[in-house]
């Protein structure tokens, strides 16, 4: 098993509304390990399996909730 770290910017995040839904829409990827949002900061860290999820689908997971990644 392949486990790879990226961190992402992302904006629009203000709240810890915000913060679940990232994590949540994220975390529920298949092959994504584990997520930490920094609510301060606008970093979303995630620790996935590319063999299963790639960074392109972590990314869509964020739009979808209605955030931009930068």
């Amino acid at each position: 098993m392949m486990t790879e770290k990226i961190q992402l910017k992302v904006e629009g995040m203000s709240c810890g509304h915000c913060v679940k839904a990232v994590e949540t829409g994220v975390g529920d990827l298949d092959g994504v390990k584990s997520v930490n949002v920094n609510l301060e900061k606008g970093l979303v860290d995630v620790d996935f399996d590319h063999s299963k999820v790639t960074i392109e689908n972590i990314k869509e997971a964020i739009e979808e909730e209605g955030y931009i990644v930068k």
